[in-house]
């Protein structure tokens, strides 16, 4: 078994933030990010900090965040033991990169990227140790063509890891990433997984680098194709609407925005992932056979 590097993974994760803030930055050609770094001492909650990033007033990008956190606790929160009870008294560390980008184009779907590293220990036990994270792409007007190379993209990084991953990813994915009370997904899917610890230390730190570095490939390239689309305001009004679907996952059901909440964690940056502009309108129902109505099509998970 492949020995535990804490430090080797925090240098991957800020290289990752510095890597995909240059790429959006470069696909904008406008706006760029502005860092917000920020440090806790220990105490009975979280200590440690972070670079928060965001990105406003773009020409593609409306607003987004790219995130690099590291936080130390003596106490995991209720979100993370509900689910792993052998947690409980256990000090922790976690960190991660996570980001959410917010389009201006209604045609450019909006992405979601996470991948971090959590270690619980304690005094004359062995360490309890995992991966997780994934990415998401949630479209409003969504192209075959577009969701292909997605998923495409997503299995490609899979496949040097077993044949099964990428099915069994992508297939939580859809299933964590779902509104049970408006009975659809929050997109199309992607991958998604956590407490990947099946493998060994290197072998998990592998996958999560290879997902990481995937994602500007699987975005940027649908971001150029969409970027210079056409769109009046009722295509801008749809996009609103539909940003609210997000809002309802990110605040209800997301364990990363509980967790972060629960314990002590920075606001600002764990609400990064809330669009600028979301609307809700009571009793919406899209003409029938409109580019609209189209998109509940997608709203179903399938095979790519």
């Amino acid at each position: 078994m492949s020995s535990i590097d804490k430090q080797t993974v925090k240098n991957f994760l800020l290289q990752l933030q510095d890597s995909i803030c240059r790429q959006l930055e470069a696909v904008d050609g406008q706006s760029v990010f502005e860092e917000d770094a920020w440090h806790r001492e220990p105490g009975e909650r979280l200590g440690g900090g972070g670079r928060s990033r965001v990105m406003k007033g773009g020409h593609v990008f409306e607003q987004g965040g790219v995130n690099f956190s590291h936080v130390t606790g003596n106490k995991m929160p209720a979100s993370a033991t509900a689910h792993r009870p052998e947690l409980s008294g256990r000090k922790f560390e976690a960190m991660g990169v996570s980001l959410v980008m917010h389009p201006n184009n209604p045609y450019v779907p909006t992405s979601h990227m996470n991948v971090r590293f959590f270690i619980a220990e304690k005094d004359g036990e062995e360490p309890i140790w995992w991966f997780g994270g994934g990415f998401d792409l949630t479209p409003f007007y969504p192209f075959d063509e577009d969701c292909r190379h997605w998923h495409e993209v997503a299995k490609g990084i899979c496949q040097p890891f077993g044949p099964e991953v990428y099915s069994q990813h992508k297939d939580w994915c859809d299933r964590y990433f779902f509104l049970p009370h408006r009975e659809e997904t929050r997109g199309i899917g992607g991958l998604f997984f956590d407490d990947l610890n099946q493998w060994d230390f290197d072998t998990c730190f592998a996958y999560i680098r290879a997902v990481g570095e995937g994602y500007t490939r699987a975005y940027l390239p649908i971001v150029e194709r969409r970027k210079d689309c056409e769109f009046a305001e009722r295509e801008r009004q749809f996009q609103l609407y539909r940003r609210g679907r997000y809002v309802e996952f990110n605040l209800v059901f997301d364990r990363g925005t509980l967790f972060g909440l629960q314990s002590g964690g920075r606001t600002e940056s764990i609400l990064m992932s809330m669009p600028p502009l979301a609307r809700w309108e009571y009793g919406y129902q899209p003409e029938p056979g409109s580019a609209e109505a189209r998109l509940a099509e997608y709203l179903t998970p399938r095979e790519w």
